[in-house]
């Protein structure tokens, strides 16, 4: 090519980009939070003062001066008053649709004296309309209280003398008044008739009220209580997350919900609006309508023929992560359900039993692809679970397929190193937070402070995340972890402690790669999606009986305000009101001194 025609071209191309680049959009931030101490949870820069956001991700995190020549005309501006910034939180084990009754409950989660508690509930009767019922459901513990002790049912009486009223501990315990007896059919063929139930009887042999049993006598009392509108149940989805968006989480994997894909409705309502204000992967469980079914059977039949979708499929239109199908689980079959009860010994499952189940389902999964989790607390149900899952690779090769063991309190160091050699992950709970002194009265102090094995799983180099499998068994509250219980006493050994930085990693980026997101979650770092937290007091310096007490003054997911407390409360977004208008929501919050 000549030399001169060379040149001429040259310029055109360069007018030709000139002119293209005029109708890019304008350079700089969206957002830029300075003035901080942010912890990035990135090693290669793991600290900074400031952060600038484009587009719903993180494009620049540096000093003050390197980010505020980032500002334009448009850009929103923070100052984060030197207060401690850290990634978002990621619960990777919860139940957000579990909760279509959010709003109906009364929640104790954080109250520090039963006589507040009872107070509550005496107060809540009164406002609660006739045919409706006084429930306090989950995410409280005895151990909180400063009595220390469960309520009797002569107070509980006296607090709700004329509404039902249901009080529930964890998956382990209910309390129930004569009304409620009578609606629910206690000592009848109404009530169900489940494994592992038992009702207190007085000297005359007739039910107290106290009725003892597992996780899914539980589940059939809630399903036969009075149920929310659709309307009801959205707003209760609205303020479930807001509760979330307080604490600093901003993605959560719903573990199981009453079924895709009805349970997804209440979240399209919020994605078509752009109302979620938390990402929200979920994987699946089918129970169909009560009647015996293969829950993986009925979950390939959900996916592939009622409403198509594969694992990976986004349902939300623009949120990356936002409603995104992520297999089946965390109960699979519910014969080889080991459920968590500390008040009582281990369910032990029978091994037949579970090898039948991983050859016999858990292969329909694998053969498809489809990731899977497995709910198995105890290390009696883990090691025969893996002899049959290494047997079931020979043949059916995992193959980097995504799985992960839920709970995993007792697990041995042995188990741990199969399930990395099998290329699985392990979501531990915070449950021994809340139930740790109930564990100790059945399994003793020693055995106690090795749950779960801490030290030896983050060394193990296991793909491992911290959960809150709220909102029965715990509180939704990701703070309460740490070394003590609610009541303060000792639950790990000192050598069997992390760090606080190993301990946030396993809500942060821990909790990325059960979300298939580690590359971009996690982590204040270039790149990463713009979730995080500015917290009220700083984590790494407060003493450790503060740390339960923290919570977010401004949660940023997707780049943009979804919680503000203080001086950033006129930042966060409107909610709608709260409905039903008696709800106990309203009057209190959904958690101690959040109202």
């Amino acid at each position: 090519m000549p030399r001169k025609l060379l040149i001429a071209s040259l310029a055109a191309l360069c007018v030709s980009s000139a002119h293209a680049g005029s109708l890019l959009e304008t350079p700089g931030a969206d957002l830029i939070v300075f003035n901080a101490q942010i912890f990035t949870g990135n090693l290669a820069q793991p600290e900074a003062s400031a952060l600038a956001v484009k587009d719903g991700r993180i494009y620049f995190v540096g000093s003050d001066g390197d980010v505020l020549g980032l500002k334009n005309s448009g850009t929103q501006m923070i100052d984060a008053g030197r207060r401690r910034l850290i990634p978002g939180i990621s619960d990777a084990h919860t139940h957000v649709l579990n909760e279509s009754s959010y709003t109906y409950n009364l929640r104790w989660d954080g109250v520090p004296t039963l006589r507040q508690a009872l107070d509550m509930l005496r107060e809540q009767a009164e406002r609660t309309p006739e045919g409706q019922w006084v429930k306090a459901i989950g995410g409280w513990s005895p151990f909180q209280f400063e009595e220390n002790r469960f309520p009797t049912l002569d107070e509980l009486r006296e607090a709700v003398p004329d509404r039902p009223l249901i009080v529930q501990y964890a998956y382990n315990r209910a309390f129930l008044n004569e009304q409620a007896m009578e609606a629910l059919g206690v000592g009848t063929v109404q009530f169900p008739d489940l494994p592992g139930t038992e009702f207190e009887r007085d000297a005359q042999g007739n039910p107290t009220g106290v009725v003892e049993g597992y996780t899914f006598t539980f589940i059939a009392m809630e399903a036969m209580v009075p149920q929310p509108s659709s309307e009801e149940q959205v707003s209760a989805l609205v303020h479930a997350i807001h509760g979330l968006n307080r604490f600093g989480v901003t993605s959560v994997i719903d573990a199981g919900n009453r079924g895709y894909p009805t349970a997804q409705a209440n979240v399209a309502a919020l994605a078509r609006d752009n109302r979620l204000n938390v990402r929200m992967p979920f994987v699946d469980m089918q129970f169909g309508d009560g009647s015996p079914i293969n829950m993986v059977e009925a979950q390939i039949e959900a996916i592939t023929k009622i409403a198509p979708i594969s694992p990976g499929h986004k349902l939300h239109p623009t949120l990356a992560h936002g409603h995104v199908y992520r297999g089946a689980g965390e109960v699979l079959q519910i014969d080889v359900h080991d459920h968590e009860n500390f008040d009582r010994p281990p369910v032990t499952i029978d091994p037949g039993l579970m090898r039948q189940h991983v050859e016999q389902n858990v292969r329909k999964l694998v053969e498809r692809r489809i990731p899977f989790r497995m709910h198995i607390s105890y290390d009696e149900n883990i090691s025969p679970f893996l002899d049959a899952l290494e047997d079931l690779n020979q043949t059916a090769p995992l193959d980097g397929l995504r799985w992960s063991i839920e709970h995993a309190e007792t697990i041995s160091p042995k188990n741990i190193s199969r399930v990395k050699e099998l290329g699985g992950g392990i979501a531990l709970d915070t449950k021994m937070a809340l139930h740790g002194d109930g564990f100790i009265e059945t399994h003793g102090r020693e055995v106690a402070l090795r749950t779960p094995r801490l030290r030896q799983l983050v060394d193990s180099g296991v793909p491992l995340a911290m959960t809150t499998v709220a909102y029965r068994a715990a509180t939704f509250n990701p703070w309460v972890v740490s070394g003590k219980s609610v009541s303060g006493s000792d639950i790990l050994a000192e050598d069997n402690r992390l760090s606080r930085a190993e301990a946030l990693h396993l809500f942060t980026a821990g909790a990325a790669w059960f979300m298939n997101a580690e590359s971009e979650m996690g982590r204040v770092a270039p790149g990463n999606l713009a979730d995080f937290a500015l917290l009220d007091r700083d984590y790494f310096t407060v003493p450790e009986d503060q740390i339960r007490s923290i919570s977010s003054v401004l949660t940023v997911m997707d780049g943009r305000v979804v919680f503000g407390a203080e001086e950033y409360k006129a930042l966060r977004p409107p909610l709608p009101d709260i409905l039903p208008a008696w709800s106990p929501v309203k009057h209190y919050g959904g958690y101690y001194g959040a109202h």
